[in-house]
């Protein structure tokens, strides 16, 4: 059940690249006049997205990026003529919907394969500096937005009535800090390029209209709007008013939108739900983890001391954090994945049940801290009487009732005036407070402080993994990836030269068949007839049928037709994957025919 909690922002994201046009590993007859990329969701184009190398590693000259046919979801490059013969290589690299760069490289050959000096990129070729560096600007993100969120809601929701300004400014100054570093470092790590270019007007300029850089210039106003919320009167205030938590909660909101809008929730199925689900999921780890770093720097603080009914209301919160994040998780980890098997076979599904067993620790650290918030929740009334008097322990009295008690040996005090409870609840002899009224002593000061201690750590393990999966390629996605690399193994047809001779002059020739697209289901089958002279040929009657002799199958006849100079039939179908017997029957007179055999693949 922990997988629950374990969602982060998992979608069919991470563009995978679904076709080519030339084929990998294609040989053409002809130079082709330009490539294509096709891919599983939209993507974006970089000035730098096609490197076309010839075999001696020369850059080809090719025109710019763009989408063919206008369609989001390809990548489209013209090439120059004169290309020559060999084999080519050509580079790619986009940025899909998620704002994550994606790239890798393929060859494809022009009249005949040839040896190459190009060298084949590697599909994550990128700058180890500029990748680094800006993981590493993720990572100190995410701890800002923490710090921020939940030292806020440590004092809004919780009633904290000690200082976490210094808390506030850390987290303030992290994310701001952090932001402008993604700003900067974003143009580097699209392109794969070093931290010289972090800085190059052209590239910050692209970055600016990008999607990711208008959501990170958003957040940056986000934060300089966050200066203006005041949150030193909830300090002095019992209660803080809609002046505060109106614009705090906004800002909340809106700090949380710039993740999702950047992240795997905006791209694949799904998005609208997805959305909401990665706000609710980001801001209640925020809350919890931010408010437990809170608490902890407040119980690290003895001269202000803690309210029971503090530690018992961020209890409370922290709850119902757990119940966002496990309703979200359920979803996400659902997206994420796509399938069971991707829990163990992909990077992404291995990661997530890291940070399962981060959780599970998380929560073991939180009903350990809840031990404690329920032994302080427990009234512990006391009187402190005046010297020379005999002490006498009173139960704390409910609202409206009145205490009495011995003053001294023979005496007996009356009801006390009104107001009293307040002064004398919770008290003890040496002076301490206690109880849900009170503050905490030293003794429970320290066990929660060891508790939530060790829930912060946990904490910030969680976050690491929580930024490495917001990097990796989903569960869903590296399936379609790998089903996308497995079905380009196979071609996507496939054409068999079949030479017949029926034993008269002129009666020998050849029939090309190509079978498209040679897999299990619905196929095309387009056959010509070529003459002696190589020219084309027509003949009274084709037929093709296939028999899968293994499983016993067939003949299935094609029943290809005569459409004036070939024929074809768009209505065969195999049924199953296997080495097929496809028999050509050619008839060239009302009496002259013949029968040839060859095997094909179906896969």
């Amino acid at each position: 059940m922990l997988v629950l909690f374990t969602g982060v922002s998992g979608a069919s994201a991470h563009a995978a690249l679904t076709g080519t046009d030339p084929q990998d590993g294609s040989v053409l007859k002809s130079e082709p006049r330009r490539v294509t990329l096709t891919f599983s969701e939209s993507i974006g184009l970089l000035d730098d997205s096609f490197r076309v190398l010839t075999p001696e590693n020369r850059r080809v000259h090719t025109g710019a990026p763009s989408h063919a046919d206008g369609r989001s979801d390809t990548a489209s490059v013209t090439l120059p003529r004169g290309l020559g013969t060999g084999t080519f290589t050509v580079a790619w690299r986009v940025v899909s919907a998620d704002s994550h760069p994606v790239s890798g490289a393929f060859t494809f050959s022009i009249g005949k394969p040839s040896a190459t000096t190009a060298p084949l990129p590697s599909a994550a070729a990128s700058n180890p500096a500029s990748t680094g560096l800006y993981d590493i600007a993720r990572y100190a993100a995410y701890s800002g937005l923490a710090l921020l969120i939940g030292a806020a809601t440590f004092v809004l929701g919780c009633g904290h009535r000690g200082s976490v300004r210094r808390l506030l400014l850390t987290g303030w100054w992290t994310l701001l800090g952090s932001t402008l570093a993604l700003l900067l470092l974003r143009g580097p790590y699209e392109r794969g390029t070093g931290l010289g270019d972090a800085l190059d007007p052209s590239i910050l300029s692209d970055t600016l209209t990008s999607r990711p850089g208008i959501v990170l210039v958003a957040r940056l106003a986000l934060l300089a709007a966050a200066v203006l919320v005041p949150l030193r009167a909830p300090l002095r205030d019992r209660a803080p008013g809609p002046a505060v938590l109106v614009p705090g909660g906004v800002l909340a909101l809106g700090l949380a939108v710039t993740w999702a809008a950047a992240e795997h929730a905006s791209a694949g199925i799904q998005v609208p739900v997805a959305m909401v689900s990665s706000v609710l999921h980001l801001l209640a780890m925020a809350v919890w983890l931010g408010g437990l770093a809170a608490l902890l720097s407040a119980l690290h603080r003895p001269a202000e001391p803690v309210a029971p009914a503090v530690v018992t209301r961020f209890s409370r919160l922290a709850l119902v954090s757990v119940a966002v994040l496990a309703a979200t998780g359920v979803y996400q980890s659902w997206r994420g994945l796509g399938s069971w098997d991707a829990l163990t076979s992909t990077s992404y599904g291995r990661l997530l049940l890291v940070k399962v067993a981060a959780v599970a620790l998380l929560l073991a650290g939180a009903a350990f801290s809840r031990r404690w918030t329920a032994r302080l929740a427990t009234p512990r009334a006391a009187v402190t009487v005046p010297a020379g008097r005999v002490p006498v322990t009173v139960p704390a009295s409910g609202p409206g009732e009145t205490r009495e008690g011995t003053d001294g040996p023979g005496e007996e005090r009356g009801p006390e005036p009104e107001g009293t409870e307040d002064r004398h609840e919770g008290r003890t002899e040496d002076g301490h407070d206690g109880g849900a009224g009170g503050t905490i002593d030293a003794g429970q000061r320290q066990g929660l402080r060891r508790s939530v201690l060790a829930e912060v750590t946990v904490g910030i393990l969680v976050l690491m993994v929580t930024t490495m999966l917001t990097g990796t390629q989903p569960g869903r996605a590296a399936e379609e990836t790998a089903a996308a690399t497995a079905a380009a193994d196979h071609p996507a047809s496939s054409t068999t030269t079949v030479p017949f001779d029926v034993g008269t002059p002129g009666g020998h020739g050849k029939v090309q068949v190509e079978l498209s697209p040679g897999r299990v289901g619905e196929n095309s089958v387009q056959a010509v007839i070529f003459g002696p002279d190589g020219g084309l040929a027509t003949v009274p009657e084709l037929r093709i049928t296939f028999t899968l002799e293994s499983q016993q199958v067939g003949p299935i006849d094609a029943e290809i037709t005569d459409k004036g100079g070939y024929w074809t039939s768009d209505t065969l179908t195999l049924p199953l994957p296997g080495t097929w017997t496809m028999k050509t029957t050619v008839r060239t007179t009302d009496v002259d025919q013949v029968t040839v055999e060859r095997k094909v693949r179906v896969s």
